[in-house]
């Protein structure tokens, strides 16, 4: 056999191998990943609802949030798209993983702009959204400043929506293969509480209340069939610039000396947390045919503020990127990211905070990471069938800080 004809038979060989693993992957696609994702949740899981419902929201005002113009989505979209950040969020990044598209807003299928309507789920999450109905905080003197939807509310959009999803034969078999990221529910909660000038015991008593109600929602999906769930715990709140500036503090033992976050204001996330994940265990007692996961929010970034140059992180790990100054935190109550008098640092991408309340898209990216290849997700979510698109942009990304 001459040399050109075992070259022809290598690369033919070499064609057959690709066309049967690309095969074996597209079987694995169809018969064991996800196929759509339902999110639920405030502004962390928001891709637009809140944006787009704005006028219904608050009729009264003229001006829509600042989640709407730039340079809110600068870094990925180059336009804002009703994300609270410069890009991608946590949602974004698990939906290019199993290679879905963007999963779309509740607003965008109600308007028929999402094309196939259930193709890739819906995303119900609002910002601002609380666990506990608006209603329960007014009653208290709790006014709430950013929006009227709730998750009870968003869990009805769900339940009015399931008749255009699946009929009772079909239910099970797309449930199978949906993933519902549920939350993280409690920060808004928590958050009009404590900046309303609650005292700390106030708002411990409202964490049995969110649990409680988090625990009956997510109760209330498996009951409709739901199999896969994923239930966020809080965030680092202790470690953001907007919580950093409203509570400053003389006493440095205050003060985390690792990280320079507040220590009792993440000691609040982590007992929140440490609830969650006890409701989600009786949960899982009561219905051991689910898969109830927990992510860790909290630990996934925390890791990051320990070593923020070991994940590329360059610029000051607790200051805003962007804001209108407000010394040592770039935070300004009076003008916020987006506000003429604001700045934006050259490279979001080397903060960790985008404006001073949520992270940049390479934070989220990591986040993402530490929950799809772990060890933040409890159980481990399904990684075995995943699908990564070549210009997904996902494996570099995921990567290039590390």
């Amino acid at each position: 056999m001459d040399s050109s004809s075992s070259v022809m038979m290598k690369t033919t060989s070499l064609s057959f191998t690709i066309l049967i693993l690309s095969l074996i992957s597209v079987l694995r696609i169809a018969s064991g990943c996800y196929t759509s994702i339902f999110a639920f949740g405030d502004s962390l899981t928001d891709t637009g609802n809140y944006v787009n419902m704005f006028s219904q929201i608050f009729p009264e005002k003229q001006k829509l949030p600042r989640y709407a113009f730039l340079p809110y989505g600068e870094t990925y979209f180059h336009h804002p798209t009703g994300r609270a950040s410069d890009g991608r969020i946590i949602i974004d990044f698990i939906a290019e993983y199993y290679g879905l598209p963007l999963v779309p807003t509740y607003y965008s299928v109600m308007n028929n702009q999402s094309g196939s309507k259930f193709q890739a789920g819906v995303n119900f999450a609002v910002v601002g959204a609380p666990a506990l109905d608006v209603a329960f905080y007014e009653e208290r003197g709790i006014h709430y400043t950013t929006s009227n939807i709730s998750m009870r509310t968003q869990l009805s959009w769900f339940k009015e929506l399931l008749p255009s999803l699946c009929n009772s034969s079909s239910c099970p078999q797309i449930f199978k293969s949906s993933l519902i990221v549920f939350g993280p529910f409690g920060g808004n909660d928590y958050g009009h509480a404590f900046f309303q000038g609650r005292s700390l015991e106030e708002a411990n008593a409202l964490v049995p209340l969110v649990i409680h109600a988090i625990g009956s929602a997510v109760d209330e999906l498996i009951e409709l069939g739901v199999k896969n769930i994923m239930v966020p715990g809080l965030l680092t709140d202790g470690c953001i610039p907007i919580t950093l500036t409203k509570y400053e503090a003389s006493n440095i033992k205050d003060y985390d000396p690792a990280t320079g976050c507040l220590n009792w204001l993440n000691n609040f996330s982590k007992n929140h947390n440490e609830r969650l994940k006890a409701e989600l265990n009786r949960i899982r007692e009561k219905h051991p045919h689910a898969v109830i996961m927990y992510a860790n929010y909290f630990d996934a970034v925390m890791r990051i503020y320990r070593s923020p140059r070991q994940y590329g992180f360059r610029g000051r790990p607790l200051m805003a990127c962007c804001g209108a100054g407000g010394p040592p935190y770039n935070y300004n109550f009076t003008a916020v990211c987006g506000d003429p008098s604001t700045t934006v640092c050259a490279q979001p991408s080397l903060y960790i905070s985008w404006d001073g309340a949520h992270c940049t898209e390479a934070t989220y990216r990591i986040i993402a990471k530490g929950l799809l290849e772990g060890p933040y997700t409890t159980p481990p979510i399904n990684t075995s069938c995943t699908f990564i698109t070549k210009d997904s942009g996902y494996a570099l990304a995921m990567t290039s800080t590390e």
